[in-house]
């Protein structure tokens, strides 16, 4: 028997293509990982649609939580083989977490991460130190996410935690696929370090102010604001893209992937309604972006 609450939801399609939906379009803000590729090879179809979407006038704006400034995210996408004809504009959480690095000045960080994220420095006159130094911790993921998880952290989290550091997550995504396999990021320890009784501020969706660089990273390139209802954002993340778009006042379509369903799970209405119990939905769902 359907429940009284699931009976109020407003349905969601499942659909195959995404042309209906870009009439009226002028801008989509597209989700990378688990979107346009999987951290190892592009999504042919995704690309595909990206580009036929260019090719009706609209733009194609990458909306990431990468924990790297923009010119890197381009960079890594040339590596993973996503071509430059099937975007027009990067905005990521490494673009939104420098402005937060930059109000707090030259004070010492306790950087959590990989090295490959150090470019969310380059430029901001940052020191990086151990924790009994630092001001504050910049998380952008995990050493090494191949093999470790946020248990591998709780003693430094309880150190970072005695001595009251205000902790920036650079990616509040908590885990991503790669490759088939899921990893852990930011979002997992910035998790761990709030249920210690950490401060954290996040960067990068669901949170509004990376929404605020992309509408004007779009104003910047029509030459006036796009209105919201002629924007479609489109991601894998439930709380990250979908309710982030809600919160910026956007619809939103969402693509299946293996960061909420595990391998092998039907992709219905009853998924869905599991996704999404409550009054924020997407408008559409797709197994993957395709035109």
């Amino acid at each position: 028997m359907q429940s009284s609450s699931a009976a109020h939801l407003v349905p969601v399609p499942i659909i195959s293509s995404i042309a209906p939906l870009a009439a009226g379009k002028d801008a989509w803000l597209v989700d990378i990982w688990g979107v346009m590729h999987n951290g190892v090879s592009p999504f042919v179809a995704a690309v595909q649609a990206c580009r036929a979407f260019r090719d009706t006038g609209g733009t194609v704006l990458l909306l990431s939580n990468a924990p790297r400034p923009a010119a890197s995210v381009a960079a890594q996408l040339d590596r993973i083989g996503v071509p430059r004809d099937a975007w027009d504009v990067i905005v990521s959480s490494g673009d939104a977490a420098r402005a937060f690095i930059a109000k707090r000045g030259a004070e010492p960080v306790l950087h959590l991460g990989p090295e490959r994220d150090l470019p969310i420095y380059d430029g901001l006159g940052v020191s990086l130190v151990p924790v009994d130094e630092a001001g504050c911790v910049v998380c952008t993921g995990l050493f090494n996410d191949e093999v470790e998880t946020a248990d591998d952290y709780a003693d430094i989290l309880a150190r970072c935690r005695s001595r009251a550091l205000p902790m920036l997550c650079a990616n509040p995504d908590i885990t991503v696929e790669r490759g088939g396999r899921i990893v852990y990021c930011a979002g997992a320890l910035a998790r761990a370090y709030e249920a210690m009784g950490g401060d954290v501020v996040y960067a990068g969706k669901p949170h509004l102010p990376v929404y605020e660089m992309a509408f004007a990273a779009l104003e910047q390139r029509h030459g006036a604001a796009v209105p919201r209802e002629r924007l479609l954002a489109i991601g894998d993340g439930a709380r990250t893209d979908i309710d982030g778009a809600a919160a910026a006042g956007i619809a939103s379509v969402y693509i299946a992937s293996a960061v909420h369903l595990r391998a092998g799970a039907a992709f219905d209405a009853a998924a869905i309604d599991g996704l999404f119990p409550g009054p924020v939905r997407p408008v559409a769902a797709m197994t993957g972006l395709a035109w």
